[in-house]
């Protein structure tokens, strides 16, 4: 499929989680900022939420929000995510960023944590569906 804003759209239409409309709401938002398309995704993929790249995901405040609001949806992507590498426990799959000390995610850094992996991780599967992405991510 083409990197085209109506595919965007199609992808947001043809599915039922919550995330991934949310995620392709970001995407369409940012589409006039980039000549180059692909760079939505890719400056996301390659730096990270940590980087500020997503303003919605930089305060704990707004991270915190997302984590709650998209639980569900980040639980089941870390669950696929751990068994697709044969991980057992976030600590293996985030290693020394994961507080251990927290293993539920109740506390405000790991819930961070996955808010940040749940946007990038769904900003990825978006991304599959376009073939001028296949060899950036």
């Amino acid at each position: 499929m083409k990197l085209i804003l109506a595919n965007i759209k199609e992808v947001k239409r043809n599915t039922e989680n919550k995330l991934t409309k949310r995620v392709c709401n970001y995407v369409m938002s940012r589409w006039s900022d980039y000549d180059d398309k692909k760079h939505i995704f890719t400056d996301v993929l390659n730096y990270g939420c940590q980087s500020g790249v997503v303003g919605e995901l930089i305060y704990y405040s707004d991270t915190v929000r997302f984590y709650k609001q998209y639980k569900d949806e980040i639980n089941s992507l870390l669950y696929d995510t751990m068994n697709g590498t044969g991980l057992y426990a976030p600590s293996e799959l985030f290693g020394d960023k994961w507080d251990k000390e927290d293993p539920l995610a109740q506390g405000t850094y790991n819930q961070n944590l996955l808010a940040w992996f749940g946007f990038e991780e769904t900003l990825r599967n978006i991304g599959y569906n376009f073939e001028q992405l296949e060899n950036y991510i």
